[in-house]
């Protein structure tokens, strides 16, 4: 059984088997017995971070219902609830004659001044980029106030589609104040614009951003692989480097499905 995922339920060990390559890491789950969270609750959690940080990739197979339970030693509808859960996310998919398979992970971005790349690469996502357009043009009114420039003022415009494991998970529009930066195809493909940004020199210090939400448009639908009126999550950031000059603005849209923004909330004294 050497190489493949184990699940440890209660002590004992017991193996899942996944037909991707990729996901043979050994998955350390244990369900506490004595917890008050929910057994299914704990499972899902479980599977649910096996997921997000690679263990189980894209394709896996987690077994039917019966077959899982059997192996962690909880009833069916226990992990029938647990499975379901994540379903409901978007993470796992039912495929008759199949079974139980994995169908991405889920995104969970940090509110903090880091770019989508890099909270990507952390995450273990893989992410790639496509440039779909890249050119330099006149600031509208709208984007030269966020980068406090004058109306007309040259910018580079950028366009991009982020990527992980193949699948879209958002659609990047950023400008730039023209000249700051070599923003050739081939460096925005290979890597992140803050990344970037730290190898030219300039120090992010603050951003101002707005997160909000709406459906999707037909032509955004069929780049993002969502369907016509899917939920879409949006944000708009001006970000400025230590000096106070603003350095980027960005307008980007993410699926909802594959997207979410983690916070911690605070009680001020």
């Amino acid at each position: 059984m050497t190489g493949l995922p184990v699940i440890r339920t209660g002590g004992y060990p017991r193996t899942v088997t996944s037909a991707t390559t990729g996901s043979t890491e050994k998955l350390d789950l244990r369900v506490d017995r004595s917890s008050p969270v929910p057994l299914y609750y704990q499972l899902a959690r479980q599977l649910e971070s096996a997921i997000e940080h690679g263990a189980l990739g894209p394709g896996s197979l987690l077994g039917n219902e019966i077959e899982l339970a059997g192996r962690l030693g909880l009833s069916r509808p226990t992990v029938r609830q647990a499975i379901q859960s994540l379903v409901d996310k978007g993470l796992l998919v039912r495929r008759r004659g199949v079974g139980t398979q994995v169908v991405h992970s889920q995104v969970k971005r940090p509110l903090e001044l880091s770019s989508l790349y890099d909270d990507l690469v952390a995450a273990g996502q893989q992410p790639t980029t496509q440039v779909l357009l890249s050119e330099i043009r006149p600031a509208s009114a709208g984007v030269a106030a966020a980068l406090g420039l004058a109306e007309g003022a040259e910018v580079h415009l950028f366009e991009r589609l982020r990527l992980t494991h193949g699948q879209p998970v958002a659609f990047l529009s950023n400008y730039v104040p023209a000249g700051l930066l070599d923003l050739d195809t081939e460096r925005l493909e290979a890597t992140g614009l803050y990344r970037m940004m730290r190898n030219a020199g300039i120090t992010l210090h603050s951003a101002h951003q707005t997160v909000g939400a709406r459906i999707a448009a037909p032509e955004e639908a069929e780049r993002l692989g969502e369907p016509e009126g899917a939920a879409l999550l949006t944000m708009q950031r001006t970000a400025y480097d230590d000096t106070g000059r603003a350095v980027e603005y960005g307008s980007h849209v993410y699926r909802a499905s594959r997207y979410s923004f983690d916070f911690q909330l605070l009680v001020r004294t």
